[in-house]
């Protein structure tokens, strides 16, 4: 029984940090500046991050995922001079839409960041990645990704949200 409680409370305390970074992002996005800001001053608001993907000519990319609890996932492009060259919020219909049938799924991670699910059908030898994403003005939706058994993307699709219906009111 307390190791289930134990599993609970761990559970609850990363959720609530989760939102509690979520909550953070308006703020740490207004301090930081492209061209000015530092990888220091990126990593001080936003934490370590994810994942870190190289980039040509000695520039990184951290990704920031908020998912699942969250809405956006992040991408911060630090220059080779180690200044911020790029913040960009990439739950999006734009990037949705440039995930194309025969992209892999180190590809589709890279443009999206990690999912808010990820779902084998074994029967369909297929595996569902889900982002969650708010759909102007208030609702949230789920972006899938079905990917074959060589981790290649078979179909694209926007649902509704993995979730179930929002409590709230708002959809």
């Amino acid at each position: 029984m307390k190791s289930i409680m134990r599993r609970i409370a761990l559970g609850l305390a990363a959720a609530l940090g989760a939102l509690a970074l979520a909550a953070c992002d308006p703020q740490a996005i207004k301090e930081l500046e492209e061209g000015l800001s530092t990888e220091a001053d990126v990593v001080a608001r936003f934490g370590q991050p994810e994942r870190v993907w190289p980039e040509a000519g000695g520039a990184k990319t951290y990704e920031y995922n908020r998912q699942p609890a969250g809405l956006r996932n992040y991408m911060i492009t630090i220059g080779p001079d180690g200044r911020m060259t790029a913040l960009r919020q990439v739950l999006t219909p734009e990037n949705f839409r440039r995930v194309q049938p025969g992209m892999g799924v180190e590809d589709v991670r890279r443009m999206l960041g990690m999912p808010a699910k990820q779902v084998p059908y074994k029967l369909q030898n297929q595996i569902v990645w889900t982002w969650k994403f708010l759909e102007p003005p208030s609702e949230t939706k789920g972006f899938n990704v079905v990917f074959g058994p060589d981790y290649r993307v078979i179909r694209t699709e926007i649902g509704p949200d993995p979730d179930g219906p929002d409590m709230r009111g708002g959809g």
